[in-house]
């Protein structure tokens, strides 16, 4: 029997694809936002989604909606939101922005699960914000869990992502049990100063996105974001995976039915010729200084992938790195490609809603080398299921907050994109965000 995980702040999936493939089942995964939801349950039919916060949601909830009765948890993982570091005379968790640290601290109680995954941004572990984390150790001991220390500092690109992205992880076990050890590095980063000479060289950028046809090939890409086609190159071992031409690119996880004729998440990006210009005139692996984009390196790996800003706060596009060989900005499936996200993964059809969903993720193969880790301390033999998937309605992925939210019967979120309506109107917008984003700095 497979191990059982639950996924908390789960976003559009990252984490949940990343134990999915290390052999566990994800049996629920709670987010608030329910454009996130949407996407999850595409492309996780299986797994109950819980649109809604986890401050006021219990063990017992999320045992009755995932179904799973008694059965013991192995796993809770997740990456709650930190915001409050004013640390002056208090606790700092204390404070009620960080109420939802305390929230995952309880659910992982209340769950009485075998073991956890708290990850998180670097930052936590820098300066006065260490005491953050001090607290947060006391809080799981109180709790009846030990913590694996010292935390750790993660780059994807040590993972096999061609990606540089560091992530705070701290695991943990029930007092008693064997404790999780932190994954050891796999690869170096391409490109970048060699922290490990002994390891072997990670996949680029080339490596990537290279067999992707360019989307500006096609007309249909600028209003949709999927197109049939067979003008796929070569894939080196890297894309060969994440197009699933094997049976052990599937690892552990569930082999979905699709269709891998089909390119989706590839809506076209409408630039200026000025900007064009300057993409054209800035040297793989450096700066385009009006736009401050990042332009990749061939034979390198990209910068690290955002999320850009959520609706209540404009909803700037995140700012998606330029293509080392085009004069453009890359596709929602180039990003995907360079968080290690496999090509029958889809997101918002959206470029603002599906970047944001890369952006906001744990790399794929990076959490599953943490979630290995998790296994190999439960003493679990991890196997191939023998049963395929079928991916959800793609509807879901069609959704705006509004759409989402009524799909799943909660109130909207605010936010003032989500007051037009139309697929003509969306896409005017978006191409008129992208457009000012560039020129006045936005993306900076």
């Amino acid at each position: 029997m497979r191990p059982i995980g639950i996924d908390l702040f789960a976003g559009a999936g990252g984490l949940s694809l990343g134990f999915e493939q290390a052999g566990f089942d994800v049996k629920a995964a709670v987010e608030i936002d329910p454009v996130h939801c949407a996407a999850h349950k595409f492309n996780f039919p299986n797994t109950a989604v819980l649109p809604q916060s986890v401050e006021g949601l219990t063990g017992g909830k999320i045992r009755a909606v995932a179904g799973i009765g008694s059965r013991p948890v192995d796993c809770v993982f997740g990456g709650a939101p930190c915001q409050g570091f004013s640390l002056i005379g208090h606790r700092v968790l204390n404070d009620p922005r960080n109420q939802l640290v305390l929230d995952f601290v309880r659910i992982v109680g209340e769950l009485d699960a075998e073991t956890f995954v708290f990850e998180n941004v670097k930052g936590l572990t820098v300066g006065k914000h260490k005491r953050f984390l001090e607290e947060l150790v006391q809080a799981f001991d109180l709790a009846g869990y030990t913590c694996q220390l010292p935390w750790k500092v993660l780059n994807a690109g040590h993972y096999g992502t061609p990606q540089s992205r560091e992530r705070l992880f701290l695991m943990g076990a029930k007092k008693g049990r064997p404790l999780p050890e932190y994954p050891d590095a796999r690869t170096n980063i391409a490109g970048k100063k060699q922290q490990f000479p002994a390891l072997p060289i990670g996949p680029t950028s080339h490596d990537a996105i290279g067999d992707l046809p360019d989307a500006e090939d096609f007309a249909t890409l600028m209003s949709s974001d999927a197109v049939t086609t067979t003008r796929f190159s070569d894939p080196s071992a890297y894309a060969s995976e994440l197009r699933c031409l094997s049976n052990s690119s599937w690892h552990y996880g569930y082999p979905r039915e699709w269709d891998p004729s089909v390119l989706t998440s590839s809506a076209r990006t409408q630039h200026t010729d000025i900007s064009r210009r300057r993409f054209t005139e800035t040297e793989p692996g450096t700066i385009e200084p009006i736009s401050r984009l990042f332009r990749l390196p061939m034979h390198g790996v990209s910068n690290t992938l955002r999320a850009g800003t959520d609706g209540a706060r404009g909803a700037f596009t995140s700012p998606r790195p330029v293509h080392y060989r085009h004069s453009r900005c890359i596709t929602v499936r180039e990003m995907a490609r360079l968080h290690g996200f496999p090509d029958w993964f889809r997101f918002n059809v959206t470029k603002w809603h599906g970047a944001r969903q890369i952006g906001n993720a744990v790399p794929p193969p990076l959490a599953r080398a943490v979630a290995s880790q998790i296994v190999a301390s439960l003493g679990v033999k991890p196997s191939r299921p023998q049963e395929h998937m079928v991916l959800g309605d793609p509807d879901l992925l069609t959704f705006d907050l509004s759409n989402a939210s009524a799909y799943f019967g909660v109130a909207a979120p605010s936010s003032k994109r989500d007051r037009k309506s139309g697929a003509t109107k969306r896409r005017q917008i978006d191409i008129e965000r992208e457009r000012l984003a560039d020129e006045v700095k936005a993306y900076g």
